[in-house]
C-alpha cells in the first residue's frame, strides 16, 4: 500500500495536463507492476474530483486498466493450469438453471451450482456470475396471475373465446417481475455458505463508453475485494431485440481503450449472456470464463449427428469449418453464440470453457480442478504429436511387428541389448541430470533409489532383453487347442496381440526398456509415460528403442508420452487403447484406476507383503530371509512390510536374532498390538497393520499359528507376496494353498517375486488382480487368443436334423503339422 502513498501524492500534486497524465500512467506502471486494484480504489475514494477530472482522457483509463488488472496477459496453457486461476466468471445459461417447462428454475440444479462456486470463493478464488433465469422466474409469478384471472372470466365469457382472449407474457415484463425473487433466491442460498451477494443490471450502452465501463469495473472490483459474489445480468426489463451479429462477424468498430498489446480492437456487442460474459471476462482481465450450458461442449458436428465427437480442446482457428445445429431451448443464444463469444474472449487473454451445467457431477470444481470437462478453449498448442495420433500410430506399429517373423522380432530385441550396453555412458550420463534435479527437489532415498541407473543395472537389463528374446520364437500364433469339428473342419485357438498397451511408471527409467522389450517380442503396440523425475533417462532410452524397431521400420511401435494431459486423453480413448498397466505408487495407480473409462486396468495398488516365521523354522535360515526380504531393495514392492512370528517364539533366542540384525541393519520396526503388550519398554506401536512403508521399516506382530498368520494375511495383506519360513512340509503345503495372494512362498524371500528372476526376462508389471494375469507379468500376459476355424464349403444347415453331416468334436495333436502361424511366417519369411 505504499504505492497508495505515492501515487496519491502525485495526483494532488499534479495539473491534469495530458503531460501530467502520461506521468500517472508511467507511475502506475512503475510502482504498481502486481495490479493492485485495492490501491486504485483507494484513491478513487480520497480523490474522486481529480479521478473525474481526468475522465476525458481514453489514456487514463487505459493505465486505471493495466493498473488494475488482475491476470496475467497470456492465456492458462492446459488443463493442468486451471487451479492456479484466481479470477473467474460463471455464466449459466437458461437451460442450465430453467426448468423443462421454462416456466420456474431448476432449484435442485441451481443449489448444486452455488454450492460449487462458494467453494470456490472459500479457496481464495473472485468468482462473478453471469446468470439467466429472470425471464423464466418472472414467468412463473406471471402465469400463475393470469391463470387467476383467466378462471374469473371463464364464469363470464362463451367458451372458445378466453383462448382467443389470452394475453401473451411479454419477455420484458417477466424479467422485471422476476429479477427480485431471482435476486432472493441467490441471496437465501449463497447466504447458506456464510456470502453475501450483490446485484449487477447492465445495459448494452453501460458498455459504449469508456467512464461507464471504467465505473463497472469500479464497482465490481470493490465487490470482490469486499468477498462479495457479484450477480451479473443483463437488464432484460428494458432490454431491445438483439442486433445482427456484425461485430463477430469481421467488422471491425472503433478502439474502446483496450491496451493489452494481445487485444485487438475489435469489440463484441452486448445481444446475450454469452457475449455479456465475454465482455466483462475482458474488461475484468479474468483467467477463465466458464459458460455452462445443456450440452457437454463442442462437438466437431452437431452432437446428434452419426459419428460426432466431443472435441477436448480448441486452438484459434479451430472452429472455423464446424457446423452448429440449432440453438438450446430457451434463451437468446445459441451454441453459434458461444463459440464466436468464446473465441472472442480468447483473443483477447482469457481461456474459456463450455460445459454441461445440467450434469449430475460437480462441473465447475471438476473444471477448475483441471479435469477432462467440456471443450478447453486455450491459445497454447501442445508441442508434439496428438495422444489420439500416438495411439494410432502404436497400433499400426503392432500390426507391422505382428506381421514380421518371430525371429525377425527377437533380432530387434537382441538389437536393443546391444545398444543399452554400447550407449551406456550415454544413458548414464542422461541419468545423472535427472538425479542431479532430484537432489535439488529434496526426493526421498527409496524414489532416488528406483531413479538412479548403475553399469550392473544396465548389464543386468541387456540380459533380461536377451532372455525375453530367447522366449519370443513361440509367443504370437502358438497354438493352444486344436478340435476336428466335423471331416473336412478344424478349429484352432492360437495367441494373438492384445493390441496397444499403456504402460504409465514412476522414478524408475530401467522399466521403459523391459517393457518395450515385452512389447516387441508379444507384437504389441506401446503407449510408455514415465515419470517427469526421470524425463532425460525416459528420452534418451526410448530414442535407443527406437533406432531398435527401426531394424524392420517398426519405430512407430513404442511411443513415448510426454504430457499428464496426454495420459488422461487415452484414459478414455476405449477404441485406440486396450489394456492400461500403472506401475508406481499407491495413490497413482488407484487414480488411474478411478479416471479410465471402458479400458482393462492390470496391476496392483500396494506391495503389502509378509513373512511368516514359524515355530518349526531353522533359525539361521529365518534371519537370512527376512534380512533380504526386507534389506536388500527396502522399496521395491516385494519387500518385505510385515514379519509375523509363531507365539512360540516371543522369548526365544529365534526372535531375539531376527531383531538384532533388524537393527544392525538400521531398520525401524513398529510392534503390532500383541506384540506391543508383552514389551515393557521399545520402538512405538504400528498405527496400522496395513502399511507399505517402502523404506528400512517394517511392523513385527505375533500370531497363535499358520491359521493365525493367514487371517491376518488375508485381513491386511495387499495379495502380492506372501512367505512362509519352515521345516514342517504340512504346515507348508497348508500355507502354500491356503493363502490367496499372486505369489506364495515356502523358505524363500519375496524378493523373488520378479519376472527377470521367474525366468519371463522381464515383467510388465506385478498383477495382483483375478484377470487375466497374476502375478509377474511377462509375455504371456500380454497375450491373447483367437480361433481360426478351416472349413470346406460348410454351413451350419449340413448340421441339422436334415442334414448330411454330424459334428465329431475330436481333440487333435497340436503339434501334429505345421500348426503355429510362427512356423508359417519363418517359411514366408526364409
Amino acid at each position: 500500500m505504499a504505492a497508495v502513498g505515492r501515487l496519491s501524492h502525485l495526483v494532488r500534486t499534479q495539473n491534469a495536463s495530458h503531460k501530467n497524465v502520461q506521468n500517472l500512467h508511467s507511475f502506475g506502471k512503475l510502482y504498481c507492476p502486481n495490479s493492485n486494484t485495492r490501491a486504485m480504489m483507494k484513491l478513487q475514494s480520497h480523490h474522486p474530483a481529480i479521478i473525474r477530472n481526468f475522465a476525458s482522457s481514453s489514456q487514463v483509463f487505459s493505465s486505471y486498466r493495466e493498473i488494475s488488472s488482475d491476470s496475467n496477459l497470456k492465456t492458462l496453457a492446459g488443463r493442468s493450469d486451471l487451479k492456479n486461476c484466481r479470477r473467474v466468471v460463471v455464466k449459466l445459461g437458461s437451460a442450465v438453471i430453467t426448468r423443462g417447462d421454462e416456466c420456474g428454475l431448476a432449484l435442485g440444479r441451481l443449489a448444486s451450482i452455488i454450492e460449487q462456486v462458494s467453494e470456490l470463493q472459500q479457496a481464495g478464488k473472485q468468482v462473478m456470475l453471469v446468470t439467466s433465469g429472470a425471464v423464466a422466474f418472472g414467468k412463473q409469478l406471471m402465469r400463475h396471475e393470469v391463470m387467476m384471472s383467466q378462471s374469473m372470466r371463464e364464469t363470464l365469457v362463451p367458451f372458445g373465446s378466453v383462448e382467443r382472449d389470452r394475453p401473451v407474457l411479454d419477455p420484458r415484463a417477466c424479467a422485471a417481475a422476476g429479477q427480485s425473487g431471482l435476486m432472493s433466491l441467490y441471496e437465501a442460498m449463497f447466504k447458506q455458505y456464510s456470502l453475501k451477494t450483490a446485484q449487477v443490471l447492465v445495459t448494452k450502452p453501460d458498455f459504449y463508453h469508456e467512464y461507464t465501463r471504467y465505473n463497472l469495473r469500479g464497482t465490481l472490483n470493490e465487490l470482490l475485494r469486499m468477498n462479495i459474489i457479484p450477480i451479473i445480468n443483463a437488464n432484460d426489463a428494458v432490454a431491445a431485440p438483439p442486433e445482427v451479429d456484425t461485430d463477430l462477424s469481421g467488422v471491425r468498430k472503433k478502439p474502446v481503450g483496450l491496451v493489452d498489446g494481445r487485444r485487438s480492437s475489435e469489440v463484441i456487442s452486448i445481444k446475450d449472456n454469452d457475449s455479456l460474459a465475454a465482455r466483462l471476462a475482458v474488461e475484468m482481465n479474468v483467467d477463465l470464463l466458464l459458460l455452462l450450458s445443456d450440452v457437454e461442449g463442442i462437438y466437431n458436428a452437431p452432437p446428434d449427428e452419426e459419428g460426432s465427437h466431443l472435441l477436448d480442446t480448441i486452438y484459434p482457428g479451430d472452429t472455423a469449418s464446424i457446423v452448429f445445429g440449432t440453438k438450446s431451448r430457451v434463451g437468446v443464444g445459441g451454441m453459434d453464440a458461444k463459440v464466436k463469444a468464446a473465441n472472442w474472449a480468447l483473443e483477447r487473454g482469457v481461456a474459456v470453457v463450455i460445459a454441461n451445467g445440467t450434469s449430475s457431477r460437480p462441473m465447475i470444481t471438476d473444471l477448475v480442478k483441471g479435469k477432462k470437462v467440456g471443450t478447453f478453449f486455450t491459445e497454447s498448442k501442445p508441442e508434439g504429436v496428438a495422444a489420439d495420433l500416438q495411439a494410432t500410430r502404436a497400433r499400426d506399429g503392432g500390426r507391422l511387428l505382428q506381421s514380421i517373423s518371430p525371429s525377425q522380432r527377437a533380432e530387434i530385441i537382441y538389437k536393443l541389448a546391444d545398444l543399452l550396453v554400447e550407449r551406456s555412458e550415454t544413458i548414464l550420463a542422461s541419468n545423472r541430470m535427472d538425479l542431479e534435479v532430484a537432489r535439488m527437489n529434496k526426493m526421498a532415498g527409496p524414489m532416488l533409489a528406483r531413479l538412479a541407473l548403475t553399469k550392473g543395472k544396465i548389464s543386468n537389463l541387456a540380459d533380461g532383453l536377451r532372455q525375453i528374446a530367447d522366449t519370443s520364437f513361440q509367443n504370437v500364433g502358438r497354438v493352444l487347442k486344436k478340435t476336428k469339428i466335423a471331416d473336412g473342419m478344424v478349429l484352432r485357438q492360437v495367441t494373438v496381440p492384445i493390441g496397444v498397451l499403456m504402460v504409465i511408471f514412476e522414478s524408475r527409467p530401467d522399466c521403459l526398456p523391459q517393457v518395450a522389450a515385452l512389447a516387441i517380442s508379444s507384437a504389441n503396440g506401446l503407449c510408455l509415460k514415465g515419470g517427469k523425475e526421470a524425463s532425460h533417462s525416459n528420452e534418451c532410452i526410448h530414442a535407443i528403442v527406437e533406432e531398435a524397431l527401426s531394424l524392420y521400420q517398426a519405430k512407430d511401435a513404442v511411443q513415448l508420452i510426454s504430457t499428464r494431459e496426454q495420459v488422461g486423453d487415452l484414459l478414455k480413448m476405449e477404441g485406440l487403447i486396450d489394456l492400461i498397466i500403472p506401475r508406481g505408487s499407491k495413490e497413482m495407480i488407484q487414480k488411474i484406476q478411478r479416471d479410465t473409462v471402458g479400458i482393462p486396468v492390470l496391476g496392483h495398488s500396494e506391495g503389502i507383503c509378509h513373512v511368516y516365521v514359524d515355530k518349526d523354522a531353522d533359525p539361521a535360515m529365518a534371519v537370512k530371509i527376512v534380512r533380504d526380504s526386507k534389506c536388500d531393495y527396502p522399496a521395491a514392492c516385494n519387500a518385505m512390510e510385515t514379519l509375523l512370528v509363531h507365539k512360540d517364539l516371543r522369548h526365544t533366542s529365534k526372535l531375539h536374532d531376527i531383531l538384532d540384525m533388524l537393527k544392525t541393519e538400521n531398520v525401524k520396526f513398529h510392534p503390532g498390538p500383541r506384540l506391543a503388550k508383552s514389551l515393557a519398554f521399545g520402538p512405538s506401536e504400528a498405527k496400522s497393520m496395513r502399511v507399505e512403508y517402502g523404506d528400512l521399516e517394517c511392523a513385527v506382530e505375533i500370531v497363535d499359528d499358520v491359521d493365525g498368520a493367514i487371517h491376518h494375511i488375508h485381513r491386511f495383506g495387499s495379495s502380492h507376496t506372501d512367505v512362509i519360513v519352515t521345516e514342517n512340509v504340512h504346515t507348508a503345503q497348508h500355507f502354500l494353498k491356503t493363502v490367496d495372494s499372486a505369489c506364495v512362498f515356502h523358505n524363500a524371500s519375496s524378493r523373488f517375486a520378479d519376472g527377470y528372476r521367474f525366468g519371463l526376462g522381464a515383467e510388465v508389471g506385478i498383477s495382483t488382480t483375478r484377470i487375466h494375469a497374476r502375478g509377474p507379468v511377462g509375455v504371456e500376459g500380454l497375450l491373447t487368443t483367437k480361433w481360426m476355424m478351416e472349413g470346406s464349403g460348410d454351413t451350419a444347415a449340413d448340421f441339422s436334423e436334415s442334414g448330411d453331416k454330424k459334428y465329431i468334436h475330436e481333440p487333435m495333436d497340436i503339434d501334429s503339422g505345421s500348426d503355429t502361424e510362427s512356423e508359417t511366417q519363418e517359411t514366408a519369411s526364409t
